[in-house]
């Protein structure tokens, strides 16, 4: 186990987390579970600024994605040079790379913090036996009497938080901005159940603010694209291609001189005019030619 109650910042954290919690349930007079849960409420309503920022982040990524792949497709050979236009390219256009980062930046030190109070907790809770007892630290009554035992100690309580785990993170995952490579994306998917394994052993009350984070994250998430839908993506070459095709007008079918205009069909000389090669002038049937005739 990593000693983080050790490490100076962990440990202000820790308190810092501990007494913000402690007033939450002392205010409120809702369990700790409950608690934890409002904690989590509070935490990502002050990280939406931070999400709402990533989202203009990643839409202004996806905007110039044909020119980052024109860049790359012009400097295969030199990495360093591809580098330098690149991020030529973020400062023309205001991007930060590393916007979508932040908000998964912010939030692991409220785990860590989390995760200590909750260990904290389980060997000296505030109350003592008497708190666990009355309910203080119980989810749902006796669906889950003690939220400081690990999540494999609760029984069939434990499966189905497990099962909501793993649900939840994969739906936020699949909510997550399109600029993410495919490649990536699938291995964001098959963490979760990775995790397991380790998250099966933390505190329930930890395995709470996960489940609560992530389902704050999949409705964040679909309010946000649609307020700020990703940018059209730009027409391809083949699409071009066809549209100047089929829409030049010209000569050859709009407006051109052998069907629409002038001396074949139209008029004087050959077929509709009024002069002597037509015959109609002179009163003279007209011969058909030899070869005509027989053909």
């Amino acid at each position: 186990m990593i000693p983080f109650g050790r490490i100076p910042i962990f440990s202000d954290l820790e308190d810092a987390f501990r007494w913000f919690l402690t007033q939450i349930h002392e205010k409120t007079g809702l369990p700790w579970a409950y608690s934890i849960i409002v904690l989590t409420v509070l935490v990502r309503l002050a990280l939406v600024p931070l999400f709402v920022k990533q989202m203009k982040s990643s839409n202004e990524m996806q905007a110039i994605a044909p020119k980052i792949k024109a860049l790359q497709a012009k400097h295969k050979g030199d990495r360093k040079k591809l580098q330098e236009e690149q991020m030529k390219l973020y400062q023309e256009h205001s991007v930060n790379p590393f916007g979508a980062c932040l908000p998964l930046v912010f939030q692991m030190p409220v785990f860590f913090a989390l995760y200590l109070v909750l260990r904290g907790f389980s060997s000296h809770p505030p109350g003592g036996q008497a708190a666990i007892d009355n309910g203080d630290f119980a989810f749902l009554g006796s669906f889950i009497p003690n939220i400081t035992k690990a999540t494999d100690k609760v029984g069939y309580a434990g499966i189905i938080l497990i099962v909501l785990y793993v649900a939840s993170q994969a739906a936020s995952t699949l909510l997550m901005p399109n600029t993410m490579d495919p490649r990536q994306r699938y291995m964001f998917l098959a963490l979760p159940f990775i995790f397991v394994i380790f998250v099966i052993r933390f505190p329930v009350g930890l395995m709470l603010y996960w489940i609560t984070t992530n389902l704050w994250t999949v409705g964040q998430q679909t309010v946000l694209r649609r307020l700020m839908p990703p940018p059209a993506p730009p027409p391809t070459a083949k699409a071009v291609k066809g549209g100047s095709a089929k829409g030049g007008g010209g000569t050859s079918k709009g407006g051109g001189t052998p069907k629409d205009g002038g001396t074949p069909k139209g008029g004087g000389t050959g077929s509709g005019g009024g002069g002597s090669s037509n015959g109609r002038s002179t009163g003279k049937p007209r011969r058909p030619s030899p070869t005509r005739g027989k053909t």
